[in-house]
């Protein structure tokens, strides 16, 4: 269950601001100071409040804070944070297209494209998964993920998560039975989903297993790290498999025994081979080859195609949770990835020369 969900205890002042409210300027909206804006628009809300929200730069406007004699113009992006989080996060049905690859009356399989949050949390209220999800199903399951220990959001249909810019296979759930016996399924481990990556460096061996307790880093919160031989974190396996090699990067097949966050990348990073252009754990600059003019610009072509971690959730094997027949669904690799490859596959060789 990799994920990509956005920590509330990322950094200090994330620690301490929660989003309360989310306000976009209608198109038509004249010029008005946004004290007196919001004395209209939000519920119980007093000038004097909202001038000391100003005062603490807790009121910002297009992600800057502004003083309480900002003028509004149309479509300001208005955010309003408070030092005590909301006790719910709603969750707006969204008219946003998703690829559904296989439905039936108790389970929808979805190819997420990368860039997609899967399910809303802090700084990721819209836009995400499961807004489109309660746009397109109307009653689905529904689990809770907490976010802190006094927010929590609903997850509509979900039982597992992949990050945010990995794409990919993504089950839903249905019927509330459908959701019990899937979320067995993913703790028991009764089920097969393999990732293919693109990885920096010469995988030595053709194939092995990454055996790492995973948590987060002691010294960044906002990213995990591996604990070899220690008792802190949880539990992860991860199996490769090398399918390609162009000797200065690798493409790679990842079976997950375990579901952990960022457990792919984490793993390969501890193996010595980050993935490529990872900018989270060191993918995102050149890590082997001699950096001549041109193997730059090939490296930077490549990061332009691919703007993300190379990772995609590219296949799951599950029992039908109704009819407990055997399914299995795979995903073509996306364009992106697909490119990068075909330029490594055309170009590795003549590269290794000049280096």
């Amino acid at each position: 269950m990799t994920d990509d969900i956005e920590e509330v205890d990322g950094n200090e002042e994330e620690k301490e601001l929660f989003e309360h409210h989310n306000i976009k300027v209608e198109k038509g909206q004249v010029m008005m100071r946004i004290d007196k804006f919001l004395m209209i628009r939000v519920q119980n809300a007093t000038r004097t409040k909202l001038q000391q929200a100003c005062d603490a730069e807790c009121i910002l406007v297009n992600g800057k804070p502004v003083k309480s004699s900002y003028k509004i113009k149309p479509l300001d992006e208005i955010s309003i944070l408070m030092t005590t989080p909301p006790r719910d996060v709603e969750v707006l049905a969204e008219d946003i297209p998703i690829n559904v690859v296989f439905e039936d009356d108790y389970i929808c399989v979805v190819n997420k494209e990368s860039g997609m949050v899967v399910h809303p949390a802090y700084g990721h209220y819209t836009g995400t998964l499961v807004n489109a999800l309660a746009y397109r199903f109307k009653n689905l399951p529904t689990s809770k993920t907490q976010l802190t220990e006094n927010l929590s959001i609903d997850r509509p249909g979900l039982v597992h998560r992949i990050d945010k810019n990995t794409s990919g296979i993504i089950i839903v759930a249905k019927t509330e039975l459908a959701m019990t016996r899937l979320a067995k399924d993913f703790f028991d481990r009764n089920l097969d989903r393999k990732y293919i990556a693109i990885v920096w460096g010469d995988v030595k061996e053709d194939s092995g297993t990454i055996t790492c307790n995973v948590a987060r880093d002691l010294k960044n919160r906002k990213v995990m790290a591996c604990f070899p031989d220690s008792e802190h974190g949880k539990h992860a396996i991860t199996h490769y498999k090398v399918l390609e090699r162009f000797g200065y990067v690798t493409v790679v097949e990842c079976k997950l025994e375990t579901g952990r966050t960022h457990q792919i990348r984490i793993h390969m990073r501890h193996l010595g081979h980050p993935l490529f252009n990872d900018n989270e754990y060191g993918g995102d600059r050149i890590l082997k080859g001699l950096p001549s003019n041109k193997y730059k610009q090939f490296i930077e072509n490549c990061f332009d195609i691919l703007p993300r971690q190379a990772l995609h959730a590219k296949t799951l094997g599950i029992t039908h949770p109704i009819t407990k027949e055997p399914i299995f669904f795979n995903s073509e690799l996306p364009a992106d990835m697909q490119q990068v490859i075909d330029k490594w596959r055309k170009y590795s060789y003549k590269f290794e020369d000049e280096a």
